[in-house]
């Protein structure tokens, strides 16, 4: 699917979409609520749309108006939408690195404005937010590497297929799970990192492992994404003995628990922590105090349990 760059102004009944670097949004101001801009990785994301569905219906419930940018995984691009945001004159910005590449710059540029930030999900190395709200990925993944380990009876042969390197999640989950499965005879003998997190790569990354490693049976898929790839590769090639698992709990990835697609993912909060990114913008707008770091518990989603995820997800 050929991506687009997502405008939207929300806020006193106001909606616009516009293709292009915020295009069309300075004529459309309609209220004198709080502007705030939603930097946001990937639209095509669940995982990013959650989150910004979330913020949104905050924003609408507090008065404020809220312009969404897409970057489409185009970390370049979101520097210019960053940059194209605070012309608005936006007051706080919401955001949420494409990658690891020029993540420091929009921080940056904010700062010189005197506009808050709350990063989300990523926190850029160097050059954090005022507030960083995340999933605590690295106890998540501890709490998942532990589950394969009392899965596997404590023995397996382990195959990694990482998200963008560099990027908060990549770092905390693989700290996380290497603390799970340390003691453990589960042994990690490949692992190789996808450039966006993408079920395409997931499949294709999985499917030369399982080529140059037949011996694996275990394979971590660092998002949902991912680990339904891999799965599908390992039926590809009649692998119905590996136990793969995700993280994110992306309605794919909850499905895929259900259907027996994939063993496990770790849920994280995504509508919440949108709904927390607009109060801490607004705190910060403000002048409150925010606690510069708000971690989130991640929930372990097994066949047993599934059905409440996808019932309500948090």
């Amino acid at each position: 699917m050929r991506r687009k760059e997502f405008i939207r102004l929300v806020g006193a009944g106001v909606a616009v979409a516009a293709v292009g670097p915020l295009a069309g949004c300075r004529s459309s101001q309609s209220s004198g609520g709080r502007r705030i801009g939603l930097a946001v990785a990937n639209l095509q994301a669940d995982f990013f749309n959650r989150i910004r569905q979330s913020a949104e219906a905050e924003a609408q419930a507090q008065g404020a108006q809220i312009i969404v940018a897409d970057a489409g995984g185009d970390a370049d691009k979101q520097v210019s939408q960053v940059q194209d945001l605070i012309s608005q004159q936006v007051e706080a910005v919401i955001y949420i690195p494409a990658g690891a590449t020029a993540a420091s710059v929009p921080v940056r540029n904010a700062r010189a404005q005197d506009i808050p930030v709350v990063t989300v999900d990523r926190n850029p190395d160097g050059e954090p937010g005022d507030t960083f709200i995340a999933t605590d990925s690295v106890a998540a993944a501890q709490v998942l590497g532990e589950w394969v380990v009392e899965r596997t009876g404590g023995a397996g042969t382990l195959g990694v297929i990482q998200g963008q390197v560099g990027t908060t999640p990549e770092n905390d989950r693989d700290e996380g799970f290497k603390n799970g499965i340390s003691g453990s005879q589960v042994t990690e003998v490949a692992r190789q990192a996808s450039e966006g997190w993408h079920q395409d790569e997931g499949f294709d990354i999985a499917q030369d492992m399982l080529q140059a490693h037949s011996e694996i049976d275990v394979i971590f898929g660092r998002s949902d994404a991912l680990a339904l790839g891999a799965a599908q590769a390992a039926r590809a090639v009649g692998r119905d003995d590996i136990l793969i698992v995700g993280f994110d709990g992306d309605d794919a990835g909850l499905q895929g628990v259900k259907d027996g697609t994939i063993a496990a993912t770790m849920v994280q909060k995504t509508m919440y922590m949108g709904q927390l990114a607009v109060q801490s913008a607004l705190r910060l707008i403000n002048g409150e105090t925010v606690e510069p770091e708000q971690l989130q518990e991640g929930s372990l989603a097994t066949p047993d349990n599934v059905d409440e995820f996808i019932g309500e997800h948090p």
